[in-house]
């Protein structure tokens, strides 16, 4: 596995955004029958080549939403009460309703390591993310145009997705 160069990922994104999205809004409002399989091994295939700890871009840009019972299982985590932990930590966002990070990079990402200090009780959000295997690709595409722009393993699942079909 490679490390992940950040200017060629940028200048990839940007050389094909248009692209990467058109292809990815056909695969929405026309997927192949076998899309799931297809996803499947695709994603098993990313995996090979992307190691999210060269990276962490996601924590650096990007903040996940915190659900009530993340809020509680992290706030446990950590020994402190869920409104500590929020007043700390969370803003609430009332356009989408959601509870998320104040700051950016993520106060739990370790820059030194890239690691998480949270990890065993992080949101269900980072532990999915970047949710590349999710069955419905229909359903998900709009999850693959967010992340694509941050995540060099949802873009490389993306060439690849192109490559097969």
């Amino acid at each position: 596995m490679q490390p992940i160069n950040f200017d060629t990922f940028s200048s990839d994104y940007e050389r094909n955004r248009k692209s990467f999205r058109s292809f990815i809004s056909r695969m929405e409002n026309n997927p192949p029958e076998n899309i799931d399989e297809i996803t499947d091994t695709t994603d098993k295939e990313v995996w090979q080549e992307i190691d999210c700890l060269s990276c962490a871009n996601c924590c650096k840009k990007m903040t996940p939403t915190f659900t009530a019972q993340d809020i509680k299982r992290a706030a446990t985590y950590l020994h402190i009460s869920p409104k500590v932990f929020k007043e700390k930590w969370l803003m609430y966002e009332e356009k989408d309703n959601d509870w998320v990070n104040k700051s950016q990079p993520c106060q739990f990402l370790d820059l030194s390591t890239n690691m998480c200090s949270i990890y065993e009780a992080r949101p269900a959000d980072c532990a999915g993310f970047p949710h590349l295997n999710k069955k419905h690709f229909k359903d998900f595409g709009y999850i693959h145009k967010q992340n694509i722009e941050y995540c060099p393993a949802t873009m490389r699942f993306i060439q690849l997705l192109k490559e097969k079909i």
